[in-house]
């Protein structure tokens, strides 16, 4: 067929360039082709040269394309330097017979006995970076006109190629934008505001650990009981380290179903189960360049703690349903109210996985180990829930509610202070807030330890004591509103000349 070499090219670029997807742009070019030249399918392969492999990604017929994802490992002297000896275009008329290289037999073809190929290799600014491959059934198919037809389209089908795959890259960086944006808009409302109460007195030991180790990338294991804040602690050496501005992911192990945390942590593709509808990214992706925080470690299964250690060693992962290897970049900080020493000899918990947590222990103390923080944390609590509430004002506190509060040795930590404070205000909104009655023992019956204590010291010293926890809530302030004299219901002087009397200093300093 006598055809214009001119017309035939904008003719076939037309179709090369018709869609952003490459195996539409294939299945259109056939159909151009099959007018001038056998040809029963054509595929697209890329170089990746880093990993010395070749990727099939997309191939069509006369019928329809497909995207591929076949991978084929390149032996050591298929090189760069090798290749570029390669003819820009090759015809392999009987492909059992004629010596062709184990480069061409490489691309996945489907080589069939009685088949003919055209190989050409894709090239822009003269470094070639991929392969696009002509097969007709029959030996002797091809000739020299037909591999010059083809020879023209190679600058076409490169930049083709290239602009399909930056394509499907901005899709795919979009997508993951769009949900780490879902996902982790709900963590950044929770942990804005969130602050560190008593990093200057009862948390100060674990705050300078948190300074000595958030810079680093090692592993950080918090110790405590439920409800002490392990969480917090989590956030400040997250948000004191490098990783800061990029995500911090939470996984509670205890939370999640054993059937579904594979999936969770690790993701999983598409068809990978009933329901796996689309590929989905686990935890551990999510935390790409930044942390993951896994709460209840202790709560793992053993089948888990397996793969948990595979992560931890070499920082790779594979999606469920998948077979590559998926490199993370990633900081583990795990927390547990269990001891994890006694879970080992137990054989419930995995002794390497243990060492491999264990590098650098926090110890969260308990608030019953740091009542001098209970002033400060009622303020924030009050504060806080009253915001939540859309209160006009804080409430103030009723005389004796702070002696109530610490006369409690809280079993539930920090997060029961938060929820008795919660009661209180739900309950009267206008204060002053008393205590008293949202504070239970464990076995049910309440008690006034309150009073036992104050029987044990004078009253003086008593008063002393008050005026002081309420003045440091005050941060010194005696008169006005949100005052000292305000919170304890008296005249400020008469305040100040029951201060001067029990030798308490006062001003904005205290």
């Amino acid at each position: 067929m006598t055809i214009s070499e001119n017309n035939f090219y904008r003719e076939a670029v037309n179709r090369i360039s018709s869609s952003l997807e490459i195996e539409t742009s294939l299945t259109h070019c056939i159909r151009y082709l099959k007018k001038f030249m056998p040809v029963d399918e054509l595929r697209l392969s890329l170089h990746e040269w880093d990993t010395l492999t070749l990727r099939t990604i997309a191939a069509a017929t006369i019928s329809g394309g497909r995207k591929m994802n076949l991978v084929t490992p390149l032996s050591p002297l298929e090189t760069r330097a090798r290749l570029r000896k390669e003819p820009d275009v090759k015809i392999v008329n009987d492909p059992e017979s004629e010596a062709v290289s184990r480069f061409h037999l490489t691309t996945q073809a489907r080589v069939l006995k009685d088949s003919s190929l055209i190989i050409m290799r894709l090239k822009i600014g003269g470094e070639r970076i991929g392969n696009l491959i002509l097969q007709a059934s029959g030996k002797g198919s091809y000739e020299e006109e037909h591999a010059h037809l083809v020879a023209l389209l190679n600058e076409p089908f490169a930049m083709a190629f290239t602009n399909a795959l930056r394509y499907h890259e901005i899709v795919k960086l979009k997508d993951m934008l769009t949900d780490d944006n879902l996902y982790l808009h709900r963590e950044l409302i929770r942990q804005s505001g969130e602050d560190i109460i008593g990093a200057t007195s009862g948390l100060k030991v674990v705050m300078e650990m948190v300074r000595d180790v958030a810079p680093l990338n090692s592993p950080v294991l918090l110790l405590g009981e439920t409800g002490v804040g392990k969480e917090l602690i989590a956030n400040a050496i997250h948000n004191r380290s490098p990783r800061r501005k990029a995500p911090l992911i939470k996984v509670n192990c205890g939370a999640i179903p054993e059937t579904l945390l594979d999936s969770e942590l690790f993701g999983h593709e598409k068809g990978a189960f009933t329901g796996a509808v689309a590929r989905k990214r686990g935890r551990f992706e999510r935390a790409e360049k930044g942390t993951i925080f896994l709460d209840e470690i202790g709560e793992l299964p053993p089948s888990a703690q397996v793969r948990m250690l595979r992560v931890l060693q070499n920082k790779e992962i594979e999606r469920v349903g998948g077979s590559d290897m998926i490199l993370v970049d990633i900081r583990v900080i795990a927390s547990t109210h269990r001891n994890l020493e006694n879970l080992v000899r137990a054989h419930l918990f995995r002794e390497d996985l243990f060492f491999r947590l264990n590098v650098f222990p926090i110890k969260v103390p308990p608030l019953r180990a740091r009542m001098q923080d209970i002033p400060s944390l009622v303020q924030h609590f009050v504060e806080k829930k009253s915001m939540e509430m859309k209160l006009h004002a804080s409430p103030p506190l009723a005389p004796d509610a702070i002696d109530t509060l610490l006369a409690y040795h809280w079993p539930g930590n920090v997060r029961e202070l938060e929820n008795v404070v919660e009661r209180a205000l739900i309950l009267n909104k206008r204060g002053p807030l008393i205590f008293e009655s949202f504070i239970t023992e464990p076995d049910g019956n309440n008690h006034d330890v309150a009073s036992e204590r104050n029987q044990q010291s004078t009253l003086d010293e008593a008063m002393s004591q008050h005026i002081k926890r309420t003045l440091v809530m005050t941060k010194g302030k005696v008169q006005g509103p949100g005052g000292a004299a305000e919170i304890l219901g008296i005249n400020p002087s008469t305040l100040r000349n029951k201060m001067k009397k029990l030798g308490i200093p006062y001003g904005r300093r205290i």
